[in-house]
């Protein structure tokens, strides 16, 4: 499928600078993709993004909430039963609650190697229920291969230029 609904994303300031680089998931890896392939997390919701980016029993820190416009294909959207049979998609799959204690014993948890799966099959991302605490129902997208221009197109909403142009406008 197209994707082309708006998106959002809560990271830390300290990359604002930077707001499509995908460069932290790329260093420490994350449910859908492992460490060393890039990765941009986004979510259909402003509160989900906050949701994502809360660890959970962790207070709240510091988070720069950005708008994006996509316009990205193709995407696997995991709300469709008939996309996921069609690809093999279980459940297990993207749920995968272990993920992190495997990744961090050398294992290649279920849900990187479903993304992996979906990359070779050419997939630029998916729709993936947000497994945030507090996130029924909820879903992000995830992006493996994106850019500035279509097919898969991903821009930061930043008319009025409030986001700094570099790091060292952080320090």
């Amino acid at each position: 499928m197209r994707f082309t609904e708006p998106v959002f994303r809560a990271h830390n300031p300290e990359w604002a600078w930077s707001p499509t680089s995908g460069e932290g998931a790329r260093r420490f890896g994350g449910r859908f993709n492992r460490q060393g392939r890039a990765a941009l997390y986004t979510a259909l919701s402003p509160l989900t993004a906050l949701r994502e980016a809360s660890p959970i029993g962790r207070p709240m820190e510091p988070l720069t909430l950005c708008q994006y416009q996509v316009d990205c294909a193709p995407i696997l959207d995991t709300r469709d039963p008939a996309a996921c049979k069609a690809q093999g998609v279980a459940w297990d799959d993207l749920a995968c609650p272990e993920w992190e204690m495997q990744m961090l014993r050398g294992a290649l948890p279920r849900s990187q190697a479903l993304a992996e799966r979906l990359i070779d099959s050419g997939f630029a991302g998916m729709v993936a229920p947000s497994f945030a605490r507090g996130a029924s129902g909820e879903f992000n997208l995830v992006l493996w291969t994106w850019g500035d221009s279509l097919p898969t197109l991903i821009r930061v909403i930043d008319s009025t230029q409030r986001l700094p142009g570099n790091r060292a406008s952080w320090s």
